[in-house]
């Protein structure tokens, strides 16, 4: 009896060494991102502005106009106008410079804090999550908070899927009624969407959206192969992701453009379908296998470390195999990825809204950096700058009810603006270096900007991250 009694003293005592270890290490991180705190007592933390000689790019009309004002006012567009006469607020000039909207990345999945200021600095005042975890919830309640320097932040839940598509990454449901109990779940514990993904059947994707509806709650689609393609065109359905999945499920992996033109159609005539292309992340599957180097290079030095060395490394594995057992697997790849712009194209001519979308955050898909490659491939698909600019502005704002006051600028709507070397309707790589950025208002400079970069690159953050990843694992259910 006594040796158990010893033997349970030392089991307990080891548990609470691991609980402890466990919270300094969240805690030493937490630390680690400090930099992104919102400090009362500095300039950063005003977020009123009466901005002057700006030239503006609305992005709710295709124009540029010249030497305006614009008054912000507790980080809302209360006006703009030639002239503009208020009192006790800081003024700002733009000496002439652009202003637009901030970027908008529909498609992304964030690991840490870190990422939050390399979006920023790339340009990116909004995301939107597609994999919900709890970490995701404290991050949300710091950001409505104004705790902290970040996008704004709109995440869905864990990915729904049937019970065949295991995977730790998955909630796997087995029936209608459990369906319809998770979505009840993710509402109230604050996720903004819901997001369906493959292996979901008709039984338990029928109670998912009747769910969604009651609940208010708008669905993401990855789609599923278990129900036809055209299921996916539900009004409660707001997007659609992956323009690789037209080729997987509706065209059978044949990149034949007279079978998509009906697949086209049926899109453009569901007004309410937004369509979330990720051209970039399908891109980098063919850059793993031109580059067997790609692990070593310094852009992914900006990836989550857990990530960089679990799904970076398996990916890049994958394909390297791949290409060593069919040496034509690299055209295919490049192929499909040429077909995917010719998506891109039909989409757009067929007025369906696309928006931008990156899928950044895994394999070696760089966060904040990556929403500049994609919007060079939608240039490259024969969108003009404009209509490049609007699928991560604009666009946006027709997608989702509660993301309606964000893409442009305009009076009422939130003030996350760009400030701009050049003309981005004429050069879209001015995006990639912005002189300001405002979130809700309060300007960031470039120097400011260039020091979330470097914080976030090389970040010694692994244990950290497989802690909330441990997190997830237990509370996803």
């Amino acid at each position: 009896m006594k040796l158990l009694k010893r033997l349970f003293k030392i089991v307990l005592a080891f548990i609470g060494v691991m609980v402890i270890t466990a919270i300094i290490t969240i805690l030493v991180d937490s630390q680690k991102t400090s930099y992104l705190h919102v400090n009362k007592n500095e300039p950063t933390f005003n977020d009123s502005y009466l901005i002057t000689n700006a030239n503006i790019i609305p992005m709710h009309k295709d124009t540029v106009l010249k030497n305006k004002m614009v008054h912000i006012k507790k980080g809302i567009i209360t006006k703009i106008a030639d002239t503009i006469n208020v009192d006790n607020v800081k003024i700002f000039s733009a000496n002439n410079k652009y202003l637009m909207p901030g970027l908008i990345d529909m498609h992304v999945h964030v690991w840490d804090k870190y990422e939050l200021g390399l979006y920023l600095a790339n340009g990116v005042t909004t995301v939107r999550n597609l994999w919900g975890m709890p970490m995701h919830m404290r991050i949300k309640n710091d950001i409505v908070n104004n705790a902290i320097f970040s996008p704004l932040f709109f995440t869905t839940g864990p990915k729904l899927t049937g019970s065949e598509f295991i995977g730790d990454d998955n909630l796997n449901l087995t029936s209608p009624n459990e369906a319809k109990k998770k979505v009840i779940s993710y509402k109230n514990r604050g996720y903004d969407f819901i997001k369906t993904y493959y292996g979901l059947d008709k039984n338990i994707f029928d109670a998912v959206i009747e769910q969604a509806e009651i609940s208010g709650m708008d669905i993401v689609a990855h789609p599923s192969q278990k129900v036809p393609f055209s299921y996916h065109l539900h009004p409660q359905i707001k997007s659609i992701e992956h323009a690789e999945e037209i080729v997987q499920q509706p065209l059978q992996f044949k990149l034949d453009t007279v079978k998509l033109k009906p697949i086209i159609n049926s899109i453009s005539i569901s007004k309410h379908t937004s369509y979330c292309p990720t051209i970039t992340v399908f891109n980098n599957i063919y850059q793993m296998m031109i580059n067997d180097s790609i692990l070593d290079s310094e852009s992914l030095n900006y990836i989550n470390p857990l990530i960089r060395k679990v799904d970076s490394k398996n990916q890049f594995n994958r394909w390297f195999n791949a290409k060593q057992n069919d040496s034509t697997v690299v055209s295919r790849i490049k192929n499909q990825h040429d077909f995917h712009l010719t998506i891109v194209k039909k989409l757009h001519e067929a007025g369906v809204n696309i928006i931008c979308g990156t899928d950044a955050g895994i394999g070696v898909t760089v966060p904040g950096f990556s929403i500049h490659k994609e919007l060079k491939f939608y240039k490259e698909a024969g969108l003009t700058n404009y209509e490049v600019l609007k699928t991560a502005t604009a666009n946006v704002s027709t997608t989702h009810k509660i993301m309606k006051a964000l893409g442009t600028i305009e009076e009422g709507k939130i003030a996350n603006l760009l400030v701009l070397d050049n003309n981005p309707l004429i050069s879209l790589s001015t995006l990639e270096n912005p002189t300001y950025v405002f979130i809700k208002g309060r300007k960031l400079n470039r120097a400011t900007l260039k020091r979330f970069k470097e914080k976030a690159k090389g970040r010694k953050n692994l244990m950290a991250s497989a802690l909330r990843y441990l997190e997830n694992l237990i509370l996803k259910k």
